[in-house]
């Protein structure tokens, strides 16, 4: 029986992103129990906008949330579409007030950055069980970074790790995630 997509997603960050270390301040995070996961199945991007704004509002709201995943469980499956959703949710933010408050990372099963071939072990840096949208309060990361003794070595040390287990490594451990842990 396949996971629900929280669980894939919880699985993705406790195996791969807090397991490789790809973000030193998830497992913190996590421990808290201060991230706050949600889905979202409609297909479209003006009720996901509105989705985003309410998660927006939640972090105003509750100081025990530190962050957001919006896990789209059935929208966004395309990567450029995607991407151009991306675009919308950013200036959306902006519209709105958030800007330089929240910040949006993105991930998405087929994520392939700008100059990377699409089979590049890097890629799954930010690659995940479903597409998705990481809501971050600013002073949250301006302290997080502060605290940290290379921040500006995160993604260059991402690269090389990914790089180094290599594609397949990379695939199976995305894969594992839609699987239920024994």
């Amino acid at each position: 029986m396949p996971n629900t997509p929280i669980t894939a997603t919880r699985l993705w960050l406790e195996s791969v992103i807090i397991g490789h270390t790809l973000c030193p301040f998830a497992k913190r995070e996590l421990e808290r129990g201060s991230i706050h996961f949600c889905t979202e199945t409609d297909t479209n991007p003006e009720t996901c906008l509105h989705q985003l704004i309410g998660e927006c509002v939640r972090l105003d709201n509750d100081s025990n949330i530190a962050t957001t995943l919006i896990i789209y469980s059935h929208g966004f499956s395309d990567f450029y579409a995607y991407l151009d959703f991306l675009a919308l949710a950013e200036a959306l933010l902006a519209a709105q007030g958030y800007e330089g408050v929240y910040q949006l990372a993105s991930f998405h099963p087929d994520y392939r950055f700008a100059q990377a071939a699409a089979d590049d072990a890097a890629n799954y840096t930010n690659r995940s069980p479903y597409p998705m949208l990481h809501l971050l309060r600013e002073s949250d990361i301006e302290q997080a970074v502060s605290s940290h003794p290379d921040p500006d070595g995160i993604p260059e040390r991402n690269i090389r790790h990914t790089r180094q287990l290599g594609l397949n490594q990379m695939q199976a451990l995305l894969a594992a995630c839609y699987r239920q842990k024994p």
